[in-house]
């Protein structure tokens, strides 16, 4: 009598292609895989992994050169620039704001010679003249009167009475001529109760002293006009 093999059913016919492909995925994922067996334009370059491909491994001139804009300030490393050669007498017009300021810093010599201040003009009012970077009076006091007097009147027209070696040194000018013994601002000492001596400076340029009680006459020093 003839034994009849028994068909397969169709879940056991399943289970055994789902068996032979994972054994063969298995033999083939563990085959080394290298660039001899990637087919050559097969992989577009979003597949490659940044980094893995070293520079002698691609064709020159593959890689297209990068566009060169306008550099700006904010990509200049300042550490890397030397000083700028017109920038010579930036390090000395610390006190300039302006370009303006700068240039008349540099053409002056010093505040004597200077006709602008912070780049406006600067001169002296009438009855006045320059001398050592401030304006003079051009004649004495016409009353004598006591230094605190003096001083007084002095501040009231925003002036002050000279330092007693720059009144001598005034009083050595071309056109210059002190009618007698002036005030200066400077004090020698001070002896008592609104007691004490003040600096005059002679019409020869001599410095004395006289106390503060004894009417002299005086001039007042005072600044440029703007």
């Amino acid at each position: 009598m003839r034994h009849r093999v028994p068909r397969p059913s169709p879940a056991l016919a399943l289970a055994a292609i789902a068996l032979f492909a994972t054994l063969g995925g298995s033999v083939y994922a563990a085959a080394k895989i290298n660039g001899k067996t990637i087919r050559v334009k097969s992989l577009p370059g979003n597949r490659i992994k940044p980094g893995s491909l070293p520079a002698n491994r691609l064709r020159p001139g593959a890689l297209a050169a990068a566009p060169v804009g306008p550099v700006t300030g904010a990509e200049v490393d300042e550490r890397s620039l030397g000083q700028v050669p017109s920038a010579d007498y930036a390090d000395s017009a610390g006190v300039a704001l302006t370009a303006v300021d700068a240039e008349t810093a540099l053409n002056a010599v010093n505040a004597i010679d200077a006709e602008t201040v912070n780049g406006h003009g600067a001169g002296c009012r009438p009855g006045t003249q320059p001398f050592a970077g401030a304006c003079w009076q051009s004649s004495d006091s016409e009353a004598a009167a006591t230094a605190p007097v003096a001083a007084a009147a002095c501040a009231s027209q925003g002036g002050a009475l000279p330092e007693a070696l720059e009144l001598a040194a005034f009083s050595q000018q071309p056109g210059v001529a002190l009618g007698g013994e002036l005030w200066s601002g400077d004090i020698t000492n001070v002896s008592g109760l609104d007691v004490y001596g003040v600096v005059t400076v002679s019409p020869t340029g001599a410095v004395n002293f006289g106390i503060s009680t004894a009417p002299k006459k005086y001039r007042c020093v005072i600044p440029l006009v703007v």
